[in-house]
């Protein structure tokens, strides 16, 4: 069945204010939802809170009030049909008396799917797969691979010279990028549930792994990971009160992922060393690689990436890029392994 204009437009909003919540709602997916009156106006809106609380449906629905009654609820994922640390909202969307629910994406987990059957079934006008592509490669993408694969969605981010290196051949780092860059880069922190390192970056770096916003932190910040096997790690700004920290005595990343996985993390940022880097890429564990290239060259120093298990150049991650733009006087990627679109899609 065919949607209105109005209601296409609401679903974009929807997916604007899905975006307003990535990296705060794990292990729930970051959805956003829109109420619209029989004659097509704004009756409420709202986006999934944190853990534990409102999914977006109940804080739009709480807006509408009364204006709930025989509208139309446009929503980025199928609505949930089970009982979990909150109640099923295609409850609520019924009890609040929607007549028609237009949502983007059906929802793969066996707990919470077929709501939109239950909705049905209590009456209610449903279409779905509205914007689906947009949706499931927007805020829902790291949650929907996630759940599809049982480990979170790696992001892989790294600044380097325009020949690949990311760092002076006397160790120099500071800075490669550009300040425009940096700032950038604490934007992408802000909207992952945990940034992964290894103890070679820690002890060589000192780095601190928080989400600064200008020159303060970011309200909420992502879980700090030391992938530490020899257990190296004593002491150092990773350890301080400014977030969170978790040192996994392990160096496999599946072994990694997985941990995190039960802990509710959806979404991994990967800014570890070269080695790391390539033990992930190694093991297909890297679904999205952000690169910050500085007009620079250097000749010499570390690469971007070590060894990867990638002995010829028919075995080479094929990368397929998404978007290329600016960042400063640096050249920003974003590009995904064509194998993480055939995990997502399965």
């Amino acid at each position: 069945m065919a949607v209105t204009d109005t209601e296409l437009a609401a679903m974009h909003r929807a997916l604007a204010l899905a975006e307003t919540v990535r990296g705060r709602t794990s292990p729930n997916p970051a959805v956003g939802a829109v109420v619209l009156t029989p004659a097509g106006e704004l009756a409420g809106e709202g986006a999934t809170a944190p853990a534990g609380g409102p999914h977006a449906e109940i804080r739009a629905l709480a807006e509408a009030g009364d204006e709930a009654r025989d509208s139309t609820a446009v929503v980025t994922l199928e609505p949930c049909a089970h009982t979990g640390r909150t109640g099923p909202c295609t409850e609520a969307l019924r009890a609040a008396g929607v007549a028609r629910v237009v949502y983007a994406v059906d929802d793969p987990t066996p707990a919470a799917a077929g709501g939109a059957s239950v909705l049905r079934e209590a009456g209610v006008d449903v279409v779905g797969g509205v914007e689906e592509h947009a949706a499931a490669s927007g805020a829902l993408r790291p949650w929907l691979h996630a759940v599809r694969t049982g480990r979170p969605f790696v992001t892989w981010k790294f600044a380097a010279t325009l020949d690949g290196r990311v760092a002076a051949a006397d160790s120099t780092s500071r800075w490669i990028s550009s300040a425009p860059s940096r700032a950038d880069a604490h934007l992408l922190r802000a909207t992952v549930d945990a940034i992964v390192v290894g103890s070679g970056t820690v002890l060589a770096d000192d780095p601190q792994l928080t989400a600064r916003l200008g020159e303060t932190l970011a309200d909420q910040q992502p879980l700090r990971v030391v992938l530490d096997r020899r257990h190296r790690v004593h002491d150092g700004r990773v350890l301080d009160s400014a977030a969170e920290t978790l040192i996994l005595d392990t160096a496999v990343p599946r072994f990694a992922l997985k941990a995190l996985f039960d802990r509710g993390v959806r979404h991994v940022l990967l800014e570890g060393g070269p080695t790391l880097a390539g033990a992930f890429l190694e093991d297909h564990c890297v679904d999205e690689v952000v690169a910050y290239l500085a007009p620079l060259l250097l000749g010499a120093g570390p690469n971007a990436l070590g060894e990867a298990g990638i002995g010829t150049l028919v075995d080479a991650a094929v990368l397929e890029v998404e978007s290329v733009s600016r960042t400063g006087n640096d050249v920003k990627v974003v590009a995904r392994p064509r194998w993480a679109e055939q995990a997502t899609e399965e």
